[in-house]
């Protein structure tokens, strides 16, 4: 049978690991600097904890685990014969693979919650799965990397998630777009066009409008039995770029308005002319998933610089406030906020722009070459102290043909290379050539160790 993987998956080499760890170090560099913890949680959560917190469409996107053993013997017979996969589903599997990080933290706070101090700042860097159809950018399986801070009504916290992604996406070399919108602004919208009953719908439409426009929205509504007037008035509000202009538009709405007051107050802590990258308000940022309450983020590649323009990407980051989602999980008056960076998005950015670092330290910096037996147990000794001196160094396993060696130092790409004849080894002065330019020089293994620390 011929290998194959999964769709929507993908296997990583030795090059594509160290870019990808380059990726999750620097950004647990800037999570520690801003005083964030690490935690892990399991591969698999129970179904339950999972379902309902998503919304409608990514419910659907939830990768189910079979039972244990003969699922089948307690699968609900009349579900089975009509062929109804929803409620089949619910005897057959207990268990998913998590959809992201969000929802496994806050479950997660919520049986650990006599362990930890509040306000309480969490980091995490695991895969997620999602059933989705696999294209450029979307993946089945993918990493996400997750700050969230739960235990705080502050805004101070959203200024300093707005504050992580203008720094990490400095320290990457991507010039970004970080977008922030308010849910109570959304819900102020639907309150105005008298639709507060049909918040969630109107939000899943708007959430398309980068990929389908607003016509296609206007439809979308429609289908969600939305009135016309009130698209009418949603698509008109939906214009406004500017704070104050909208204050007016949602004079109706307590709720809208305290949307404004709130992002008037993150923008006071950082105001988007300290940022490094565009950092904009968005009234269209929707932001599908049900469990937010209040700011909304999405980042994505500004196309607007010359170097970018063609690079095609969809949301490389995103998260918001979430004030009730523990309390799904029995923990009342817990709020949280927290944003994801995608990592598999920002690997193929970097790479599509060549912006990771040409020397990976994690790369071989020296290869031994020995002619014969004598030489290679002489070379063995070397290669220790080189180590023990914290170089990246290795030995060609056989004393075979130099030729064959030197071929495989070509396919490591080491950039020096230490011949050891018996003359070198006699002497004490080993031949350290330069693959790049071709040069050589004789060195002790003292030198080379002070060459290369």
């Amino acid at each position: 049978m011929k290998p194959s993987l999964p769709k929507g998956t993908r296997d990583f080499g030795p090059s594509e690991v160290n870019k990808r760890n380059y990726i999750f170090n620097t950004l647990r560099e800037v999570f520690v600097k801003f005083g964030f913890l690490p935690i892990e949680t399991p591969t698999m959560e129970n179904l339950s904890t999972l379902t309902g917190k998503y919304g409608e469409e990514g419910d659907q996107l939830l990768f189910k685990v079979l039972n244990n053993g003969d699922f089948l013997s307690k699968a609900d017979e009349k579900a089975l014969e009509q062929r109804d996969s929803a409620k089949l589903v619910n005897s057959i599997s207990k268990r998913g693979l998590r959809y992201d990080l969000t929802v496994p933290f806050a479950r997660y706070v919520v049986m650990h919650q006599n362990d930890i101090a509040f306000p309480f700042k969490r980091y995490q860097i695991q895969p997620v799965w999602r059933a989705d159809r696999p294209q450029k950018g979307r993946y089945q399986e993918f990493y996400q990397c997750d700050v969230d801070v739960v235990g705080s009504d502050s805004l101070t916290n959203e200024a300093e998630l707005t504050q992580i992604y203008d720094e990490a996406f400095a320290k990457f070399g991507i010039k970004v777009v970080i977008k922030i919108n308010n849910r109570k602004i959304l819900s102020g919208i639907a309150e105005v066009a008298g639709i507060s009953d049909k918040l969630v719908d109107m939000t899943v439409a708007i959430d398309k409008l980068d990929k389908i426009g607003i016509e296609k929205v206007k439809e979308e509504m429609a289908k969600r039995d939305i009135p016309d007037t009130a698209i009418e008035k949603i698509v008109q509000i939906l214009q406004i770029s500017d704070l104050q202009q909208l204050e007016t538009q949602l004079q109706g709405s307590e709720t809208g308005l305290k949307g404004i007051e709130e992002l008037e107050t993150v923008f006071r802590y950082f105001p988007p002319s300290d940022a490094k990258n565009k950092v904009v308000f968005d009234i269209t940022l929707a932001r599908g998933l049900s469990y937010y309450t209040g700011c909304i983020f999405e980042v994505a590649v500004d196309t607007d610089i010359p170097e970018q323009k063609d690079v095609v990407m969809g949301s490389i980051g995103g998260g918001g406030r979430y004030d009730d989602l523990t309390g799904i999980f029995g923990m009342k008056d817990m709020s949280g906020v927290g944003v994801s960076f995608g990592a598999a998005r920002i690997f193929d950015v970097m790479e599509e722009l060549n912006l990771f670092p040409e020397e990976d330290q994690n790369n071989l910096k020296l290869l031994f070459i020995a002619f014969d037996e004598g030489t290679h147990f002489y070379s063995f000794k070397c290669l220790n102290q080189v180590r023990a001196a914290g170089i990246n160094a290795e030995l060609y396993p056989d004393p075979v043909k130099l030729k064959k060696q030197m071929k495989y130092a070509n396919s490591r790409e080491v950039p020096f290379v230490i011949l050891v004849g018996s003359e070198e080894m006699s002497s004490g002065l080993l031949t350290l050539k330069n693959m790049r330019e071709g040069t050589q020089e004789k060195l002790t293994i003292t030198q080379i160790i002070e060459r290369f620390s």
